[in-house]
C-alpha cells in the first residue's frame, strides 16, 4: 500500500500526530508537511491522510490553500482520512472544526471517506497533547489500514 499523511503544524503538535498515524499505517507511507507537497508526487496512491490545526473554527491557511489547489485527478477514487488537533473547550464547537471540512474537501474532490474524520487533543493553544493522543493516533492510523 502506498499512503501519504500530509500535514500542517503550527507548534509541533499536528506534527506529532501525523508522525503517529503515519506509524500505524502498514506499507509504503510518507509523512510530509503541506509546505513540502509536490502534487507531482501524489499519483498512484491507495491512501491519501490530510490534517491541520484548527483554527476560527477551519483548517490552517496553509492548509486550506492546498486542499483549494489539489487537483480532482490525484483525489479521484482515492481512499482518504482527514484529522485534526483541537482544544476540549466547549465553546469552540460553535465554529466548527478543521478535520469536518478537510473530510468534506477530499470527499468533494472524489476522495473515498473511509472514516468519520478524527479529533486529536490538545490542553492549550500551543499544546502538549493532551495525554494519550499520540498512542491513540498510531491506533487510528492501524484503524485506517484496517479498513481498506
Amino acid at each position: 500500500m502506498k499512503a501519504l499523511v500530509i500535514y500542517d503544524s503550527i507548534y509541533g503538535n499536528t506534527a506529532e500526530i501525523a508522525k503517529a498515524i503515519g506509524n500505524g499505517i502498514a506499507g509504503e507511507v510518507k509523512v510530509v508537511g503541506v509546505s513540502e507537497v509536490n502534487q507531482q508526487g501524489m499519483e498512484s496512491l491507495d491512501l491519501l491522510v490530510v490534517g491541520a490545526p484548527t483554527q476560527a473554527g477551519r483548517p490552517s491557511q496553509a492548509m486550506k490553500d492546498f486542499l483549494d489547489q489539489l487537483s480532482d485527478s490525484i483525489t479521484q477514487g482515492v481512499n482518504v482520512a482527514a484529522f485534526d488537533t483541537r482544544l476540549t473547550t466547549r465553546w469552540i464547537k460553535l465554529f466548527g472544526y478543521a478535520a469536518g471540512k478537510i473530510g468534506k474537501n477530499l470527499k468533494k474532490k472524489g476522495g473515498n471517506l473511509l472514516l468519520d474524520p478524527e479529533p486529536f487533543f490538545v490542553t492549550g493553544k500551543e499544546g502538549p497533547l493532551k495525554e494519550g493522543e499520540l498512542e491513540r493516533a498510531a491506533a487510528w492510523g492501524r484503524q485506517i489500514a484496517g479498513s481498506l
